[in-house]
């Protein structure tokens, strides 16, 4: 389904220590009527989604008329991407289904209480994105629980599943930590990834035993091995148009995501669908593993 992604600013009610956002963009933001030429231009494109995100969308006071207005315009999906906080009082859940939001999405960093706040940075947090996840399902609103995977949470990923099944949440989004922007000098918050996927590999069979959907974001499929289907590659196949308070691109052409490629790419089963290695990456630990991995040595 074409998506119009919608950051709506970068300013937020949490401060994450990997957050790319820097303290000059939180001042930046999309106005109403930004938001308002966008969704025009996205249904003339013949966009029929749209995201919601930023930053903390829930912090706008504009949100609720922007939510109704992208429905009336004919956004036939709408979706919130949120940390959660605001939506533990349930009024605010109910109001913003009743505008039009379709699918919420919640960012919960990881499962456990003391590590949460510290990683958000926010004493007292942790209570608040419990409760906003559980007046969803108590809502049945089937949200997808979004996970950091970095230094300090990445071995946890199994617990950190088992902890939102037996909260009702039934699809988790894993997150690759990026080092660009605000966290460009954070190198130890970025594990290798051949250090994550054996990780992740039991994670995905943990989710096949326990009907859990899980899917993966920036880790190439070639890394993935037998569990490459888990992987989510945004703005191949379906469009993605994004709209920042900065710049307006098409999600295939970023450097966002993946964007290079090497000599050992070429004629990988993977290379039409797959983002390609993000330049972040590559830059804090180069090509080998890549190339082990297609030639089938990788660890």
């Amino acid at each position: 389904m074409p998506l119009l992604d919608v950051v709506l600013g970068y300013d937020c009610n949490l401060a994450c220590d990997y957050c790319t956002i820097t303290p000059a963009m939180r001042r930046r933001a999309l106005s109403t009527a930004d938001v308002m030429r966008a969704l025009g231009e996205g249904r003339r494109r013949g966009y029929d989604a749209v995201s919601f995100t930023g930053g903390e969308p829930t912090i706008r006071k504009d949100l609720v008329a922007l939510v109704r207005a992208a429905r009336e315009a004919g956004y036939r999906d709408v979706k919130l991407q949120t940390n959660g906080l605001l939506l533990a009082h349930g009024p605010n859940v109910a109001t913003l289904v009743g505008a039009g939001v379709t699918r919420f999405h919640v960012s919960i960093h990881t499962h456990d209480a003391d590590a949460y706040d510290a990683l958000v940075q926010r004493d007292g947090a942790y209570p608040a994105m419990v409760a906003g996840l559980d007046e969803l399902v108590a809502r049945g609103l089937a949200p997808v629980a979004d996970v950091i995977l970095k230094t300090d949470t990445y071995r946890k990923l199994e617990d950190a599943l088992a902890w939102l099944r037996a909260r009702g949440v039934r699809e988790a989004h894993l997150w690759f930590v990026s080092l660009t922007d605000g966290n460009r000098d954070n190198l130890h918050s970025m594990p290798r990834m051949t250090e994550v996927v054996p990780v992740m590999r039991q994670a995905f069979a943990w989710a096949r035993a326990n009907a859990m959907e899980v899917r993966s974001l920036h880790v190439p499929r070639c890394l993935l091995g037998d569990d490459a289907p888990h992987a989510l590659d945004p703005g191949q196949g379906d469009r993605v148009w994004v709209v920042t308070p900065d710049a307006e691109f098409e999600l295939v052409g970023s450097t966002l995501g993946g964007s290079r490629y090497l000599a050992v790419c070429d004629g990988c089963e993977h290379r039409a669908i797959c983002r390609g290695i993000r330049p972040d990456y590559l830059a804090r630990y180069g090509d080998r593993e890549f190339v082990e991995a297609r030639t089938g040595n990788g660890r």
